[in-house]
């Protein structure tokens, strides 16, 4: 079953059909995945391990998983936009990450509503794990406040909000920042 390379060391043979599918089965199962990263990842295991028999076609097999429903690439958006949303990331972030994870046009779009609709409560969530603004313990100086915008920008949120949200004194409600 191995083969071993000029220093003795033993290799994997040669892909085939049947084991691009098996490697593509147990992919599927162990990760939630997009057919872009499927298909990448098929992709890179035939250059690894070389191919032998018919012309290989990742992305063929991507989308039969697909059409198997073994890859829902929306349902994969959705849960990895509700996580960053959670996890107080933006919508800048959010939507560069699917676009990095491959989810296609089409999804990206209908995702992205419930995207904004979240937008605020995972700001205030990212201000709360950070101490900024309302969460804060004093008002912050020029500097730390510069600093704080900054961060709020680099998690993908808005700079009005981002403002919004520092500029807000620790004594004042949440829900007055509307």
């Amino acid at each position: 079953m191995f083969h071993t390379d000029p220093k003795g060391r033993r290799q994997a043979p040669p892909l085939d059909s049947a084991a691009l599918e098996r490697l593509a089965l147990r992919y599927v199962e162990r990760f939630a995945t997009t057919r872009a990263r499927l298909a990448d990842y098929l992709t890179r295991k035939i250059r690894e391990r070389g191919w032998q028999g018919d012309a290989a076609d990742p992305r063929g097999l991507a989308q039969r998983m697909a059409e198997l429903g073994y890859i829902d690439d929306r349902a994969f958006g959705e849960a990895r936009a509700g996580a960053m949303l959670r996890r107080g990331l933006g919508r800048r972030r959010v939507s560069g990450a699917l676009r990095a994870a491959g989810v296609g046009e089409e999804d990206a779009a209908a995702i992205a509503p419930a995207v904004a609709a979240g937008e605020q409560a995972a700001a205030l969530a990212f201000a709360r794990r950070r101490r900024i603004g309302p969460f804060g313990n004093a008002i912050p100086d020029r500097e730390t406040r510069q600093k704080q915008i900054a961060a709020m920008i680099r998690a993908g949120h808005d700079i009005d909000l981002a403002r919004k949200i520092v500029d807000s004194t620790p004594d004042q409600e949440v829900e007055a920042l509307d």
